[in-house]
């Protein structure tokens, strides 16, 4: 399964506008979904699996009731489990759009929802029967994750990025790329100026370019473009063979020629 397994994340700020709440670019998103498509009639080996960030449908209510912090953050919990139910509707509400975009160009999908089937301790993934996605993938249908709330043994709840899904899953099911499609085209040495784009990160690297890396536009309580980075680059250095590459999903093409393999944007290696 490995050697044609890849995660493609699509970014809540790519498939949202994150400084408008409740605000989906249907147009990207159908776009995206449609090279998807093409990527997959065109290799029939590939194996994906998809995540999808919350943009400006969970991040806002995320921010407002903290939930990302936890049950333990604050005295007053019923009004902490309400936000934790409010962000669970909205990130819903994304998903249910992606899956309409991903049935509308005739891709076979299924949402296995991390809410429904994961246990996390301190914010940290620790039981999750992934079993369903290993039989979607056997059996050429599309499995989809998203950032979501998730019960937690140490603080109550919280919330889990799609990067904190891949984090785990990589390790279960060892892919061999991760893609991240966002805004940006790359990692920029000087960001936000943007004129030296670095075409390979690594841990070592990393420690210069740290400073310039920049959080997220709009509301993001999972961290911005530097939490991302730190996660793929332990990743890699953990999983063998593994890469990972940010690039824009705002060019057109661009989705379908990462997952052709195509070298664009910024690969974040071992070495």
């Amino acid at each position: 399964m490995t050697e044609n397994l890849i995660f493609l994340k699509l970014g809540g700020s790519l498939i949202t506008d994150k400084t408008r709440p409740r605000t989906l670019r249907p147009d990207v998103l159908k776009r995206l979904c449609n090279e998807i498509a093409s990527a997959r009639e065109r290799d029939p080996n590939l194996l994906l699996l998809l995540g999808h960030g919350a943009g400006s449908f969970g991040h806002v209510a995320a921010k407002e009731y903290k939930t990302r912090d936890g049950l333990v953050s604050t005295p007053d919990t019923e009004n902490y489990w309400y936000g934790f139910s409010e962000v669970w509707h909205e990130t819903r509400a994304l998903n249910v759009h992606v899956m309409n975009a991903l049935r509308d160009a005739g891709i076979p999908s299924m949402a296995l929802p991390a809410s429904a089937s994961v246990i996390a301790r301190d914010g940290k993934v620790a039981v999750w029967n992934v079993e369903p996605i290993r039989r979607a993938l056997e059996n050429g249908v599309l499995p989809v994750v998203y950032g979501d709330v998730i019960f937690d043994d140490v603080c109550g709840g919280t919330i889990l990025s799609t990067e904190d899904l891949f984090m785990h899953l990589a390790r279960e099911l060892r892919p061999q790329r991760i893609l991240l499609a966002g805004l940006e085209d790359g990692i920029y040495a000087d960001f936000p100026v943007r004129k030296h784009r670095v075409e390979v990160v690594t841990q070592e690297s990393f420690v210069e370019l740290s400073a310039s890396i920049g959080a997220s536009a709009g509301t993001d309580v999972t961290g911005g473009m530097d939490s991302k980075v730190r996660q793929m680059l332990a990743l890699v250095d953990e999983i063998e063979g593994l890469s990972a590459q940010l690039y824009s999903g705002e060019i057109a093409g661009a989705t379908e020629q990462a997952l052709r393999g195509e070298k664009i944007g910024t690969l974040i290696t071992s070495k």
